[in-house]
């Protein structure tokens, strides 16, 4: 069967959101991003004019758009507003996958029988833009590749369909960066050998790509040459991770637990980050020495910080305990996943603690989860 894949974005999200709120913003260049020090989580249109760009530090962003507007953002209405969306696509398609706060996957895959895919994909986006006030752009496309290079080509509030024997017409004049697995080292790295456009790509063997960038090279190669079977994976709340710690005798020590629970959040946030998930509830359980079960949990905006989901967990283990009585296991759980590659809450970390995660996930990938830990996380 032929397949009808969409990915939809929902253009500069966080900054048409503030936008809902403050209509004066509209047609002005607005920053979403934390202070000073701080990192550019989204940015509009117009300050994408002066080569402002999300992760650039706030002083940078300032010195090329000196005009532009700098918002500290609001997580919570963010995670709300993308909520509703979400539940508007899910009436009307029959498998999507939410790919982060403000992407998503559609697979229409059969229902050109019944329907044509882009009017249909036409009449979701408007009635997205009509109950929400939100701009969205999308492309339809026989794989999820292609689309969502599309739907970026498209941008903004476009609306784009590339059709299978147009499928290479389409990639090959662009450049490799467009390519959703290539970032800036495997970018630089084609280029000194020449390899700027996804044609070239396409067209180098695929056992010299594998030598020259690992065990990527015949993924990368099959992606350069359209092909994509990856499937939409259905969306749903869920799913959820988890760990628990069964002390060897019951313990009123709050240090030692604390540290410990400390240590299972930063365990538990680099499986988030490393799977490319997203929570939104904070779940913490205590068992007495007596057997007794507590459980309390909370509602947070999407995240996958350590140091963001320990606030939570602490004042939710605070809350538990008031029986003052020993305890028996401790554990936590995070609930209410969505796959999403914003790892960091950009508009509180500074550029140092985005630098810091980054080295500490890489030596974990490289060495094991236990190769490097937080202080905290450690009894003393």
């Amino acid at each position: 069967m032929k397949r009808n894949i969409v990915h939809m974005d929902l253009d500069t999200f966080f900054v048409s959101c503030e936008r809902l709120k403050n209509s004066e913003l509209v047609g002005k260049p607005v920053i979403i991003g934390g202070g000073d020090r701080g990192v550019v989580a989204s940015c509009s249109y117009e300050t994408r004019f002066f080569g402002v760009r999300s992760a650039m530090p706030i002083k940078m962003a300032l010195r090329l758009c000196p005009e532009a507007r700098v918002i500290k953002g609001d997580m919570e209405m963010y995670s709300n507003i993308s909520h509703t969306v979400t539940e508007i696509i899910q009436e009307k398609v029959p498998v999507l996958e939410k790919a982060s706060i403000d992407e998503f996957y559609l697979d229409l895959s059969g229902m050109d029988k019944f329907f044509g895919c882009y009017k249909w994909t036409t009449e979701i986006a408007s009635t997205i833009t009509k109950e929400t006030g939100l701009p969205i752009s999308f492309a339809l496309s026989t794989n999820k590749t292609v689309s969502k290079i599309g739907t970026g080509e498209s941008k903004p509030v476009g609306r784009l369909e590339v059709q299978e024997e147009f499928v290479r017409p389409f990639l090959n004049p662009l450049s490799v960066k467009k390519i959703p697995m290539v970032g800036n080292q495997t970018f630089q790295l084609l280029s000194r050998i020449g390899v700027r456009t996804i044609q070239t790509l396409s067209e180098m063997p695929v056992e010299v790509l594998q030598q020259l960038i690992g065990k990527n090279g015949i993924e990368l190669s099959r992606k350069a040459n359209g092909i994509d079977e990856t499937p939409v994976i259905p969306y749903s709340e869920r799913k959820s991770i988890s760990t628990e710690n069964t002390f060897a005798q019951d313990t009123i020590d709050i240090h030692m637990i604390k540290s410990i629970l400390s240590g299972m959040v930063e365990q538990l946030g680099f499986q988030l980050r490393k799977e490319k998930w997203l929570t939104s509830t904070v779940v913490v359980k205590i068992r007495y020495s007596n057997f007794d079960t507590e459980t309390k949990q909370c509602k947070i905006p999407y995240t996958s910080a350590d140091h963001t989901l320990l606030k939570y967990a602490l004042e939710l283990f605070n809350k538990l305990y008031t029986r003052r009585i020993r305890i028996r296991l401790i554990g936590v759980k995070f609930t209410g996943l969505v796959h999403g590659c914003h790892q960091m809450n950009l508009f509180e970390d500074t550029e140092e603690l985005m630098s810091l995660y980054q080295t500490m996930d890489y030596l974990k990938h490289r060495f094991g989860n236990d190769s490097v830990m937080k202080a905290s996380g450690f009894l003393k």
